[in-house]
């Protein structure tokens, strides 16, 4: 699908030479001489080598046509992470690099977002929280539950947090996907 260059928003994905590119900045200058142009940056979907591109607003870009599924955590299989479709059952093998950072947020059988371009699993769609259970948690000195300190923790994915002393090892715990921290304890409904 081809939209014009001024229709350009950021968060969209283009394709160039083949390749996909998320747009990072998008910003629509008129200088005081000469025409009005619009700015583009966008970023490598994989590697995150960086482009800029300066563009008349009827010159038209390629965007992707990225497709959304619910597709269920399996198992790892050597370096790639294997995941199933929750409607047709198929099987899609994800590269360690590609999803690695975003694993330390997925426990075993959880269903969650993949995106799909050309039927080619790209990416995972993180929701802001998630809910993981606490392994191993350092041990809390009596007295020390009053203050707002926090000891170290590490969830059955391998995520190491922060958590407040007076949560213990097999607690349920609701952890923010964008920066990692600690949010609360999980009720039951959540699990």
């Amino acid at each position: 699908m081809s939209i014009k260059a001024n229709q350009a928003r950021k968060g969209q994905v283009l394709v160039i030479d083949g390749e996909l590119f998320v747009i990072t900045d998008f910003e629509h200058r008129k200088p005081g001489k000469g025409p009005a142009f619009n700015q583009i940056k966008c970023k490598h979907y994989k590697t995150g080598q960086q482009k800029q591109m300066r563009m008349s607003s009827d010159e038209t870009l390629e965007t992707a046509f990225l497709e959304r599924r619910k597709c269920t955590f399996s198992y790892m299989e050597g370096e790639r992470y294997v995941f199933m479709d929750n409607e047709n059952y198929e099987q899609y093998f994800l590269e360690g690099d590609l999803c690695a950072g975003s694993m330390k947020f997925v426990r075993e059988n959880q269903s969650i977002t993949v995106t799909f371009y050309q039927d080619n699993p790209i990416n995972l769609d993180l929701p802001g929280s998630v809910i993981l259970q606490i392994k191993e948690a350092e041990q809390a000195v009596k007295g020390d539950s009053v203050t707002n300190d926090k000891k170290a923790a590490t969830c059955e994915t391998g995520l190491e947090i922060r958590v407040p002393m007076y949560i213990e090892a097999g607690e349920w715990v609701k952890v923010n996907t964008e920066n990692g921290e600690f949010l609360s304890r999980a009720k039951e409904e959540d699990l």
